[in-house]
């Protein structure tokens, strides 16, 4: 998941703006039916089954992880897995090292895809438990070490399933969501370049994500937007050096920045509608070389959060005309760069209003929640914008155990249950899409 500023206030809005999806289920869903599906026991028996191995597979993902565009074990460590449960098809090297697999039902039918990211953060792990990461100064602080265990555990069980299964399942392992490295390709926009998508092409896309906020057995939904579109700008502020006695020979551009962080905000509250999300968030400033001269440079990066596609579009252009006037009054140059990041993630409403039956079936009414919109961002929005998707989020939280802390952070850990629950749950989604859409051929 890409990084965002997260505040106290942030966190306890999102909390409290948990629904039940039994009471407060977005406009046009199902309520949950009563029939059940003949293979959900199934499936629950070979997850339970599985625990142990599913968690010995997430420590071990976790024990090593590696950064984007570097995960070079990690990626072999799939592949084998994949090639020995007898998978049809495993192509590695796809966006340098994603895999993309597939499995053939023994009946005719369309395709679907699932998705899981690989890559870990560069973040130094603080919290001593069995499995902490041996790579110093390196964690999986986002989930994707869960992401993959419950991929890998679907497809060990819909293997063994495979004359049940009306069409066909490609597996995407997908490296650098979280960016490439600067000046290299990567992530879900670099497989799809490559082919991933198709070959065949599925008909819908699904994945699912670690949320810390929501208890482990449950699972956040949000239909339409969900996840927030993300861009990184940079601003180099240019003034005139001169003695630090002497400012008024000078042009500080310490100063002009200064203005320009603060203006930044009156962006969110006094241009764009207050009713639309937005975030703008300033996360790095540097410049200057002594304490008694005035800089002649001072560089600022920072992130833009949007929901709204004409929003995103608005910020854009409200961004450069805010600096150049706070440059212009003080007689201070500016460049400015954008760069477009994910897009919005955006969870096709129709596809949603299908799949929740299933997820309300496998783990009970109470247990499908209704989540706001996150402000933080997920590349799975590339594949989104070529199929209809669904992301959902997966509870890792237990605050009873204390696993409570928020993703990009040294303690974040998960509550490795939900490797069984997010099993269950994607592979009942995975093979009710295929029945449901067999019937229609």
């Amino acid at each position: 998941m890409r990084p965002t500023v997260v505040s106290v206030c942030s966190v306890f809005a999102l909390v409290s703006g948990l629904t039940l999806g039994v009471s407060a289920s977005p406009a046009g869903m199902p309520a949950d039916p009563t029939a059940a599906t003949t293979h959900d026991k199934e499936i629950a028996r070979a997850a339970e089954t599985l625990r142990p191995k599913l968690v010995e597979m997430r420590r071990d993902f976790h024990i090593h992880p590696e950064l984007s565009n570097r995960e070079e074990r990690t990626s072999r460590v799939v592949a084998e897995r994949l090639r020995a449960l007898g998978l049809d098809e495993v192509k590695t090297g796809v966006g340098k090292y994603g895999i993309v697999a597939l499995l053939k039902g023994g009946k005719p039918g369309p395709v679907v895809a699932v998705r899981a990211d690989m890559d870990a953060l560069p973040i130094q792990e603080t919290i001593e438990v069995p499995y902490k990461s041996q790579n110093p100064g390196v964690k999986h602080a986002c989930g994707h070490d869960v992401h993959m265990t419950v991929e890998l555990g679907v497809a060990e069980i819909l293997s063994r399933m495979r004359e049940q299964i009306p069409g066909t399942i490609k597996f995407i392992f997908q490296p650098a969501e979280e960016g490439a490295p600067a000046g290299e390709e990567g992530g879900a926009a670099l497989m799809i370049k490559e082919g991933a998508l198709e070959n065949p092409r599925p008909l819908a896309i699904f994945g699912l994500h670690t949320m810390p906020m929501i208890e482990v057995g449950k699972i956040g939904v949000r239909s339409a937007s969900a996840m927030a579109a993300a861009d990184r700008f940079a601003i180099t502020i240019r003034g005139k050096k001169v003695h630090g006695a002497m400012p008024h020979q000078g042009i500080d551009p310490i100063v002009v920045a200064a203005e320009c962080v603060t203006a930044l905000q009156t962006i969110r509250s006094r241009r764009i509608n207050t009713l639309d999300p937005l975030v703008i968030s300033v996360g790095s400033i540097h410049g200057g070389n002594r304490f008694n001269i005035i800089a002649d440079e001072v560089k600022l990066e920072g992130t833009i959060r949007t929901l709204d596609k004409d929003v995103r579009r608005r910020v854009h252009e409200l961004l450069r005309e805010t600096i150049a006037g706070i440059t212009s009054a003080y007689g201070a140059t500016f460049e400015l760069q954008i760069e477009p990041g994910a897009a919005l993630t955006y969870n096709d409403p129709a596809l949603v209003e299908e799949t929740l039956p299933t997820m309300r079936h496998v783990l009970g009414q109470e247990n499908v929640l209704t989540v706001p919109p996150q402000m933080v961002s997920e590349d799975f929005s590339y594949f989104q914008e070529v199929i209809p998707g669904f992301y959902y989020f997966l509870g890792v939280g237990n605050k009873a155990k204390g696993i409570t802390a928020l993703w990009h952070t040294p303690e974040f850990d998960v509550d490795e249950e939900s490797l069984v629950v997010g099993v269950k749950v994607m592979a009942g989604v995975l093979l009710d899409y295929l029945q449901r859409h067999a019937e229609e051929q």
